[in-house]
């Protein structure tokens, strides 16, 4: 299998990562309770039992208690954080009030200060990487660079990345930063295949509908910047939900997803991750999920072995249509 272009610059990283949004209660302001721990607790010892090494953050995960419960559990398991590399985001402001309305930033001083507040409900020195989260429209590049270097320099991040971002977005970052943006996580899976639709409408009318940035799959290989997909399990539409009412497409890729789980003596969850790792860019496939069962039945996902054939069964029936 293709090794992924973390571990190219000596980033150990896992192929499937831990997304930790579903930790810590919900998106208010409640308190964590005890049972919100014993939560991250399980979630986090099923990842590390399948081999995940690898915990992807953001300060904004149920208004920061994603990050505050998953720093009680490394509080109350010394040594823990040595067995981890820890990612987290900035740049997204949600509502707090009726005249700051959710909004990005990535103003200097928010960067800052949001690092410094993730390091501290994480109860961390460093993270290994923190991520742009979207697009700001107001972006400084130089702004953004000044912010990096202190962040940097101050050991408080070890490496760099963004996240929805495109190709253009990303070199117009690139552009004013010393250090390499080595990270691009996008929305990318089985379902939302518009990554795959991009290149394979070329030249085509259809292209007219395609939303996926042209280019980007390819700037991300060329540069050595890791690919990681958001949500690659589609909230289990293929692996077992409920998927009544689901058009025809969803109930004929859900059936063959498993048979082929079935054929090849594994679990459904594996099999929509092992398409996603065989492509040849190297994906880092974040799972986000707290239900321990669910994680370890991510388990096989390396292992699996998809025929070309397979593969493309999978996509075609995905799309709901035959490629051009």
């Amino acid at each position: 299998m293709t090794m992924i272009p973390l571990r190219k610059r000596g980033i150990e990283a896992s192929r499937i990562a831990l997304g930790c949004m579903p930790l810590g209660g919900g998106w208010n302001r409640d308190p964590i309770e005890p049972a919100h721990v014993k939560e991250a607790h399980e979630a986090i010892e099923a990842a590390l039992s399948i081999g995940v090494n690898f915990f992807d953050h953001a300060d904004i995960y149920t208004r920061g208690k994603a990050e505050a419960v998953f720093g009680q559990v490394l509080k109350e398991r010394p040594g823990l954080r040595e067995r981890m590399l820890i990612q987290s985001k900035c740049g997204i402001r949600l509502e707090d009030g009726p005249d700051e309305p959710q909004r990005y930033d990535f103003s200097k001083e928010h960067i800052l200060n949001s690092v410094d507040g993730s390091l501290k409900r994480l109860g961390v020195e460093y993270l290994d990487i923190l991520l742009l989260h979207r697009p700001d429209p107001l972006m400084d590049p130089e702004e953004v660079a000044e912010a990096l270097t202190i962040l940097k320099r101050d050991g408080k991040v070890r490496a760099f990345g963004v996240s929805n971002m495109s190709a253009g977005q990303i070199r117009l970052l690139q552009a004013s930063l010393d250090e390499p943006l080595i990270v691009n996580q996008l929305q990318l899976s089985l379902k939302h295949c518009g990554w795959l639709d991009q290149g394979v409408h070329l030249n085509r009318l259809v292209a007219k509908d395609d939303t996926f940035p042209e280019g980007t799959l390819e700037y991300c290989r060329l540069e050595g910047i890791q690919l990681q997909a958001w949500g690659p399990l589609d909230q289990g539409l293929f692996t077992g939900r409920n998927i009544d009412g689901e058009s025809e497409s969803v109930q004929q890729t859900a059936a063959l997803v498993a048979r082929l789980a079935e054929r090849k003596g594994t679990t459904r969850e594996a099999i929509v991750l092992a398409w996603l790792l065989k492509h040849p860019a190297g994906i880092q496939a974040i799972i986000g999920t707290k239900n321990p069962e669910r994680i370890r039945a991510c388990q096989d996902a390396e292992k699996v072995e998809l025929s070309r054939e397979e593969w493309y069964k999978l996509y075609v029936s995905a799309r709901g249509q035959r490629i051009p």
